[in-house]
């Protein structure tokens, strides 16, 4: 589990006193859609957290399989975005480059995911679950095939940051995880 207290140097308060704050999330639910919805009705029937869904991700859209929405939560100081895959959807594999410091966290708020690091069994996620991810390693997130997954990522600060988009997740490993 991640402890704030490590990382509240590199965090305004007000960051600090909003991730304290959460609330507890509603599970989402476990239905795949049958068709489009609003986002109005996913946000009242997905129960997908108190953080508004966002706009569509098309500015990384090429980077994942199945539909995403992004809506940042800060502009200032540190990155830190509500992300919510729809059922299936994952992003490719990618790293988080920097040349000190850098990596991400994800803190699951709603639904059930996917992690998985390069040469690792993928672990699956729940609201709740925390994850660090180092820079420099090679990973992927994103929904069970049959659940909306949201979590909020935070870019950590680090010197010389980047991130690099690899291959994406074949449709035979994603139908292999249980």
């Amino acid at each position: 589990m991640l402890s704030l207290k490590k990382f509240i140097p590199a965090m305004s308060l007000f960051t600090v006193l909003c991730l304290s704050a959460m609330p507890a999330m509603a599970q989402a639910s476990d239905q795949v859609p049958d068709a489009p919805q609003s986002k109005e009705k996913i946000m009242s029937e997905q129960k997908l957290g108190p953080f508004p869904l966002g706009q569509e991700n098309t500015a990384y859209a090429k980077y994942f399989i199945g539909k995403s929405y992004l809506q940042p939560l800060t502009s200032e100081g540190l990155n830190i975005a509500n992300v919510t895959f729809e059922p299936g959807c994952r992003n490719n594999w990618h790293i988080h480059h920097a040349t000190k410091g850098g990596g991400q966290i994800l803190l699951c708020t709603a639904g059930k995911g996917w992690y998985q690091e390069w040469g690792k069994p993928a672990r699956a996620l729940k609201e709740g679950d925390s994850v660090v991810i180092p820079a420099g390693v090679k990973h992927w997130h994103g929904a069970q095939k049959d659940s909306w997954f949201v979590h909020i990522a935070i870019a950590v600060p680090g010197e010389g940051t980047s991130n690099e988009w690899l291959e994406p997740v074949s449709d035979e490993e994603y139908a292999k995880l249980k």
